[in-house]
């Protein structure tokens, strides 16, 4: 099987698990339909349809044609169409599995279709009630177009799924994380998308600013060593009730490429302001905005780490590489949670722990104490929520360092967590000596204590970052003690 084959097999059971391939033909067969075939929506149907028609010489024919049908198409006018008067005897059958079952399929006309009615009793009858014919035929006539005005206004409805356009908004495209556009139109995107300048590397592959259909959107560009990472990046953001304000809205996921090169993408919103790591290198906070900016990163990780339980619910999901460049800045100072390639889910049906093969660690500089003494448990879920936590922790000494108290007050420059007490480019064995054997934490100035929000901040600080995983704050915690200091009267902010 080539790259792209296996790609595309990928996404397909990434996005749903339940679209069908169908065999098509014809106007039938969407635009860059490969090997006569086009994928259903979830739930769809695969048909043949056989219609009696005249050909060019003025002799009858049957004519086949074959395609996918949306859910909401398999009702009266499509799998069951065989039973509508039309001019051209038709028939149509349906199926939904398997892959191209619609070969298999050989819908037959009714047997009046293959012969001229010649009943005496109908000719007889006939002359001596001619009003009878002249409504029959009306009838007929307002039948058939109806039937054609039907099938015209489905046809355009279909064309506009095809891809529908994204609303207009100003800055941020907003398609809403967990739901992301139907899978066909997913498949689509790569070709229009129109690449502007590269705004980011990293280990995993690039970051592109790019434009779609008007849309400012961003792009990230797996190298093909990340498969893993980019699957799993799927399978997280569609699950079900995702969606959140402080998650990175997903739009879509495609692969494009030839024989000879692949690229696997994963397209999202667009946040001007960057990443939080970059955000910090030239901002200064004030107390409120710093509150503020916390709150919603707990808020992202508490949707994250919460069960939903229902019909439809949401697993508990853990990140397991929190870090300030896998958090990203609105227009407004919110923030929102991105990069899922490592991340979990715990199914409760099974009590178990989902874990996607990933040859990818977290990142170093914020592993938990126990991840770096090799003392996790990777069956138990609560685990990997609490190291989300001590990372969580780390992050919010960041920016506190980049908070001013009042117009005149000492603030300090940007710098990573443990920058003084471990080199530029920590290896493991330098992290888990300095944060298990000698139990070291980066430091908590004295002047952190003199203003309410920020000492506030720097205890939970302490808090998320404890050497002992069940004494950590969990990220609901967090988010009730920041929305009491957040509902205080905000200060005057900095000129």
């Amino acid at each position: 099987m080539s790259d792209m084959c296996r790609y595309r097999t990928l996404l397909k059971k990434a996005l749903t698990g339940r679209g069908t391939i169908c065999e098509c033909s014809g106007v039938t067969c969407p635009d860059g339909a490969e090997n006569s075939t086009c994928v259903t929506e979830p739930g769809g149907y695969c048909f043949v349809a056989v219609e009696m028609v005249i050909d060019e010489r003025g002799e009858e024919v049957l004519e086949r044609t074959a395609g996918c049908l949306p859910p909401d198409e398999s009702g009266f006018m499509q799998c069951k169409s065989s039973q509508v008067p039309t001019i051209n005897p038709k028939a149509i059958d349906c199926c939904m599995e398997p892959d191209l079952c619609n070969r298999r399929l050989e819908p037959r006309l009714p047997e009046e279709a293959w012969s001229e009615p010649d009943s005496p009793d109908v000719r007889s009858h006939a002359p001596n009630h001619p009003e009878l014919l002249v409504g029959a035929a009306l009838l007929l006539l307002l039948l058939t177009f109806a039937v054609a005005l039907l099938v015209l206004l489905r046809r355009r409805r279909r064309a506009a799924k095809r891809p529908p356009s994204p609303a207009p908004l100003p800055a941020e495209l907003s398609s809403g994380s967990g739901s992301g556009l139907p899978l066909l139109v997913q498949r689509t995107v790569a070709k229009q998308i129109q690449m502007v300048e590269s705004i980011g590397k990293g280990r995993y592959g690039e970051v592109w600013l790019a434009r779609w259909r008007g849309e400012r959107v961003a792009v990230k560009v797996f190298f093909t060593t990340e498969e893993a990472s980019w699957f799993r990046e799927i399978e997280i953001y569609q699950t079900v009730l995702m969606r959140h304000e402080n998650i990175l809205g997903f739009i879509a996921a495609d692969i494009k490429g030839t024989g000879s090169w692949t690229q696997m993408l994963l397209i999202t919103d667009y946040y001007e302001n960057g990443s939080l790591y970059d955000y910090l290198q030239t901002t200064v906070l004030d107390p409120h905005s710093l509150v503020s900016m916390a709150y919603s990163i707990a808020s992202g990780l508490a949707h994250l780490h919460m069960d939903i339980f229902g019909t439809k619910g949401k697993p508990a999901i853990a990140h397991r590489d929190i870090k300030s460049k896998n958090i990203l800045v609105k227009r407004n100072g919110q923030c929102a949670i991105a990069d899922f390639g490592l991340a979990v889910r715990y199914v409760a049906e099974r009590n178990e722990v989902d874990i996607a093969p990933n040859t990818r660690a977290g990142t170093r500089r914020y592993m938990a104490p126990e991840v770096l003494a090799d003392r996790l448990d990777p069956g138990d879920f609560e685990a990997f929520k609490m190291a989300d936590m001590y990372s969580l922790g780390l992050v919010l000494w960041e920016m506190c360092r980049r908070c001013a108290a009042g117009e005149r007050a000492p603030v300090d420059a940007y710098a990573p967590p443990y920058h003084e007490l471990v080199p530029p480019e920590p290896t493991f064995e330098d992290m888990r000596v300095a944060v298990v054997e000698r139990g070291l934490r980066p430091p908590l100035p004295a002047r952190w204590l003199q203003s309410a929000p920020r000492a506030a901040l720097a205890a939970v600080v302490a808090e998320c970052w404890h050497a002992n995983p069940p004494v950590r704050l969990s990220a609901v915690r967090v988010k009730k003690t920041l929305a009491r200091h957040l509902a205080a009267p905000a200060p005057a902010k900095l000129v």
